[in-house]
């Protein structure tokens, strides 16, 4: 890894004390969706049109989303484990904000995976890449140019990668005296 890339990964990993709170994945989920189809039968639940979702600090939006739980219910409520998302995705948290094609939020092992046409902010600083995965009890974002193996994403949809494979950015300067 270069210089340059260990510094852009270094700079959007340090943050205030204040803002590497871990991330409440136990929180409720909280969405809103102009459309839902519940099926129950495979475990899952279709989202569709301004899909917006929001677990304690965290929100998530797409234009489409696939919600699936284990079929395991506790209190009444369905054990969500992983969303899927899809078309202009983007997920904010208190101190930075990801847009990407596709996301998919793994709730069990605590990671948001982001593909194609990856953009990560952070204060004055932007990353660009291809693939961004942010684990959420560290707080840790790593991006990097590559897109999926084979150039899609699974799900029949297509994956911009980023141009050349690379990560390109932006570092704000702070004034110096």
């Amino acid at each position: 890894m270069s210089r340059l890339a260990a510094l852009v990964l270094l700079s959007l990993a340090t943050v205030p004390a204040a803002a590497q709170t871990r991330h409440d994945t136990g929180a409720p989920i909280d969405f809103g969706a102009d459309h839902i189809e519940l099926q129950d039968r495979a475990n899952r639940a279709v989202l569709s049109g301004n899909v917006k979702v929001r677990q304690g600090e965290m929100t998530l939006t797409a234009q489409r989303m696939t919600v699936a739980y284990t079929g395991q219910v506790i209190d009444g409520n369905p054990q969500v484990s992983r969303l899927d998302a899809r078309g202009g995705v983007t997920v904010t948290r208190p101190d930075q904000t990801a847009r990407s094609q596709f996301g998919v939020y793994d709730l069990n092992r605590r990671v948001i995976t982001m593909l194609g046409s990856v953009r990560l902010t952070q204060g004055g600083n932007t990353i660009n890449g291809g693939r961004l995965t942010i684990n959420l009890d560290t707080g840790r974002a790593v991006i990097d140019g590559s897109s999926v193996a084979g150039g899609g994403t699974g799900n029949g949809g297509a994956v911009t990668p980023a141009p050349n494979g690379r990560v390109t950015g932006t570092f704000s300067v702070p004034k110096r005296n």
